[in-house]
């Protein structure tokens, strides 16, 4: 049989493509090569959201064809679109995919009587990423990403749906759905044909995957905290036992100044407005975020007003990257610069508060049970386990080996360092 290395840089969906990929080139009797076996061809996923990601793309390239004497490499991945003349002059390039949406098409050019629909794998593990949606037009001033996925794609319904079954049938218990911009799920469908559009569509979604036999859990992955409609809401209110108490909400900063030269859509009191409404209407739900900070012009009253706002909404985590210019981008050629020095030191001035944060959040949790998807053992703690709750906490527990890849029901004990102990519910 033919041999297959796939890796894949950057995000979910470019995680769930390669798996896409490698259930059709499996289909024409290909096998994942061996550690330390020459690949037949290589399939490289590509990332560029940042410069440094187009540089690590290249070097895995190059680095492929060096260990795979012969091989021939396909590259895809957002890279590939912005690039490709640069991607197939690299050495081993036989072949580069532009356009995710062709990936079906071409695995049909390369020789598949029948595209795949969806996956029914995702890699030794009991969490899967489900794509359900592509393409971005929020034009954000530091992002590349609407430059290479411009188009408004959302799967139906159905084909979802059916693809989650097949993977929960095959014992995965946690489902993300993941998007380029998840609160856009059904836009395009509504402009195609007039049914019900955007968020209301992602509530659709939840509540046909809320009805859905088995043993398993759905988590959103990021999103726009105002495109979690009160729909979205009522259907993780009704079903907390299956749609994840958590949200992941893009912040990026709390100053309504950096917001506007970032154009982003909605100021810093829209985002405290919507996530008073998510706590409101859930029960204690995980908020985590992510932050840039020192894009350009953010004064220290800007960082003020990012840190007084994750305060007030108390996320549980927060995500902080310092801003690096991306070429192409608008913000690449705004000003003044903030220089590194102070970029590195706000960043560690909010990841002292997210660690109080956290804290905080984790022991409101004490003596509750917790829904845990045990993942695998303690890093050097024989005997105890080790997972996820519901609520994005890491979560550790005694028990056996034989409870990993199971949700079970955890009583929240202690917070200790960046996690959670606890033991089973009811003991």
């Amino acid at each position: 049989m033919p041999t297959l290395k796939t890796v894949t840089l950057g995000c979910k969906v470019n995680q769930y493509e390669t798996q896409y990929a490698r259930e059709g080139l499996a289909r024409l009797g290909y096998r994942d090569a061996a550690d330390g076996e020459t690949a037949d061809l290589c399939l490289v996923n590509t990332c560029t959201v940042t410069a440094e990601a187009d540089r690590k793309s290249r070097k895995l390239i190059r680095q492929l064809a060096r260990e795979n004497p012969g091989t021939r490499i396909i590259v895809m991945g957002c890279y590939a679109t912005r690039k490709p003349d640069e991607a197939a002059s690299l050495p081993g390039v036989v072949d580069v995919v532009t356009d995710k949406r062709d990936l079906p098409d071409w695995l049909v050019r390369f020789g598949l009587a029948e595209a795949p629909e969806g996956i029914t794998f995702f890699g030794e593990r009991s969490r899967a990423y489900v794509k359900i949606q592509d393409g971005c037009r929020m034009n954000c001033a530091y992002c590349i990403i609407p430059k290479t996925r411009p188009v408004l794609q959302s799967r139906p319904i159905d084909e979802v749906v059916d693809e989650i079954g097949s993977l929960v049938e095959r014992g995965y218990r946690e489902i993300v759905l993941t998007g380029i911009h998840l609160g856009h799920y059904g836009v395009d469908l509504a402009e195609s044909d007039g049914i019900a559009a955007g968020p209301t569509n992602l509530a659709r979604l939840l509540r046909r995957l809320a009805a859905l036999d088995g043993t398993f859990r759905v988590r959103l992955s990021s999103i726009e905290a105002a495109e979690v409609t009160d729909e979205v809401l009522d259907a993780m209110a009704a079903h907390p036992g299956r749609i994840c108490p958590h949200l992941h909400v893009s912040m990026r900063s709390g100053s309504d100044a950096v917001l506007r030269r970032m154009r982003r859509r909605w100021t810093g009191g829209e985002l405290l407005d919507h996530c008073r409404k998510i706590r409101r209407r859930l029960d204690q739900p995980g908020l985590t975020t992510d932050v840039i900070v020192g894009f350009p012009g953010e004064t220290e009253a800007d960082f003020e007003a990012t840190c007084r706002a994750v305060e007030e909404i108390g996320f549980s985590k927060i995500h902080v990257f310092r801003f690096s210019p991306r070429p192409g981008t608008a913000a690449a050629e705004m000003g003044p610069k903030v220089p590194a020095g102070v970029q590195r030191e706000r960043a560690a001035r909010l990841a002292r508060i997210e660690s109080r944060l956290r804290t905080v959040y984790f022991e409101s949790l004490l003596g509750r049970d917790l829904e845990v998807l045990v993942e695998g053992t303690a890093e050097g703690r024989p005997g105890t386990l080790a997972g996820t709750s519901a609520r994005y906490v890491p979560v550790e527990l005694p028990g056996p080996a034989e409870w990993i890849g199971r949700l079970v029901g955890v009583k929240a004990e202690k917070v200790v360092g960046e996690g959670v102990l606890g033991k089973l519910a009811g003991e």
